[in-house]
Order: structure tokens, then sequence, then C-alpha cells
């Protein structure tokens, strides 16, 4: 019997994803076999410091993909919002499955939705994009760190910490989490991360064995859309320390996509956002090209006044 090895984060949410590919592979394959490989990151290890002064990007891939390039396993199963825009040498993302909603949602357990909290009222998010397009609707908010994994964020607001929180509506639908209110946070009020909602089968680009057996698995609408949003975010060189969101969908017909990008300072009171539409062999260029208007309509001297004061 043919065994695969899926390397994945050890989070709940990470062996969801990682077990619902096996379980795609395994129904698909009846004589093949397929292992998880469970490796803890680094950005799994430093939980008391927010992402974005961790610094560094690949935070929760880093690890994995020294695994697949040693060949410890045979591919790795990633939230795409957490991939560089760059990859390694010798490794590919291979596979983009249908994507997931890839909006935000707010949680709450007293409160309707955004607008119903009171002032001051204290909401978690570990995502300085979320932050900023929070304060943006209301500034009166109270809008504080909150790290740790999905079920630990949905188990502390539960337990009192927080009025609200922020968090991946794919994630919630993943896990069969909620909380008495939920209010869903979608364009053109709220922006999600570049990505967010899809995964990614990332392997070595001398398996196209793996080509083949992976290939039922790929979503052609979900790629030229996450190949739109990733474009986007690698000419902005954009890390996790910037505000930054993209968001692309295909017309009714699936022959054009649609790309909106934005760029925000920390405060949210200079909020940039720019759209534009291409043939779907464009959605690259697309993604490209909405950043250099976000670029030139004020985005550079936010990224530059946030690159200096980290520096």
């Amino acid at each position: 019997m043919q065994t695969m090895r899926i390397a994945t984060r050890g989070s709940q949410l990470a062996l969801w994803q990682a077990r619902h590919i096996q379980g795609r592979l395994e129904e698909r394959y009846p004589g093949l076999r397929v292992e998880l490989v469970v490796i803890k990151t680094r950005g799994d290890k430093i939980l008391d410091v927010p992402l974005a002064k961790v610094g560094g990007k690949g935070l929760f891939v880093k690890e994995i993909e020294d695994a697949l390039l040693a060949g410890a396993a045979d591919m790795a199963v990633h939230s795409m919002k957490d991939v560089p825009a760059e990859l390694p040498q010798g490794l590919k993302i291979g596979v983009i499955p249908q994507r997931e909603q890839p909006t935000d949602t707010l949680l709450s357990v007293h409160y309707a939705g955004l607008d119903a909290l009171p002032s001051g009222a204290r909401v978690g998010t570990s995502s300085l994009r979320r932050q900023t397009q929070l304060l943006a609707v209301r500034p009166d908010l109270n809008v504080v760190s909150l790290r740790g994994n999905l079920d630990t964020r949905v188990r502390k607001l539960h337990e009192g910490a927080f009025d609200a929180i922020v968090v991946a509506t794919a994630g919630l639908r993943r896990l069969g989490l909620s909380a008495p209110h939920a209010e869903e946070l979608a364009p053109p009020r709220f922006y999600p991360a570049v990505a967010q909602g899809a995964l990614g089968i990332e392997y070595r680009t001398d398996r196209p064995d793996l080509d083949e057996l992976l290939g039922f698995l790929d979503h052609p609408a979900s790629r030229v859309c996450v190949e739109a949003e990733r474009a986007f975010l690698f000419a902005l060189d954009g890390g996790c320390q910037v505000p930054i969101a993209g968001h692309a969908l295909l017309d009714d017909a699936g022959r054009t996509v649609h790309l909106t990008g934005l760029v925000a300072d920390l405060s949210g009171e200079t909020i940039i956002v720019r759209s534009g539409t291409a043939k779907l062999k464009d959605a690259a260029a697309l993604g490209a090209s909405v950043a250099q208007e976000v670029l030139g309509a004020g985005g550079r001297a936010i990224l530059e006044a946030v690159y200096r004061q980290d520096a």
C-alpha cells in the first residue's frame, strides 16, 4: 500500500484542514494510506507577542517547508493567507482546492454586531488589518491583541475576556464554532486578508507524481482569485506588520476577475482602496497593477512610515 505524508501545524483548524485533504485522497484512492506529520512552527511557539511585532514572513510555514525540502513529508496543507508571496526554491503551491467564504465574522456573547457594541467595548483580534478596519468604522472601540488558535480565541470570548472578537468566517465554519451573536463583516465595508479562506497544497517541484495524484482537488476559479490577491500582496512587499487586504471575485460568467486591494495606516484614519478587472489569464498582472494604483494614491507613504517605525 502506498503511503503519503501530509505536514501540518498542530492546531485544531490546521488538523481539520489536513484531515479534510487526507479524507479526499483516501476516498479517491482506496489503495492509498495518508499520514499526518505534525510540525510546530515559530508562530505556534510565540503566543505572548502580537503577530505584527514577531516580524518576518512565513511564521506559520517555514519549518513545514523545511520538512518538505528535507523529504520528511510529501506535501503540506496550508491556510493560504499564512503563505508568503515568495516560496523557497524547489517548492510550489501545486493545488488550490475550492475556497471557503473569505470574509471575517464578529462574534459576541451580548451584542448583536459591530454597530451595537458600546463605546469603549473590548474587541480582540490578532490582525492589524482587522484592527485598522474596525477603528475606521468605530474609532471609539478598545481593540486589543488576541493571539492563540481559533478555538482558544472563541473560548476566551465565552469566558468574558472580550465584548467581541473578529475571526475568519472560514475557520468558524470548518470547526463548527460560534457565539450567541455572529455578524459577517464583508466587502465593501470590511475587506478580508489576501487568500483568506483558501487552502494550498505545497510540495516539491520535482514531484510530477503529485501533480497527477492531487490534480482532482484543484479548483480553477479559486486559484485565479488567490493568484490575483497574492500578486497584489507581492507587489506591495507586504508583511504581517502592515494592514493590507485583497479580495478577488469572478464575474457571473466566469470570464473576468475583479480585484479590490486595500492599504491602511495603523490608526484606521487613512484607508486607500483601489479596484480593477481583467481576463482570467491576466490575474497576476491585475494584482500588480492594482498594487501600483494603491502605492501611487498614498499607499507608498503609509508603507514607508510603517517600515521606518519598525526599523
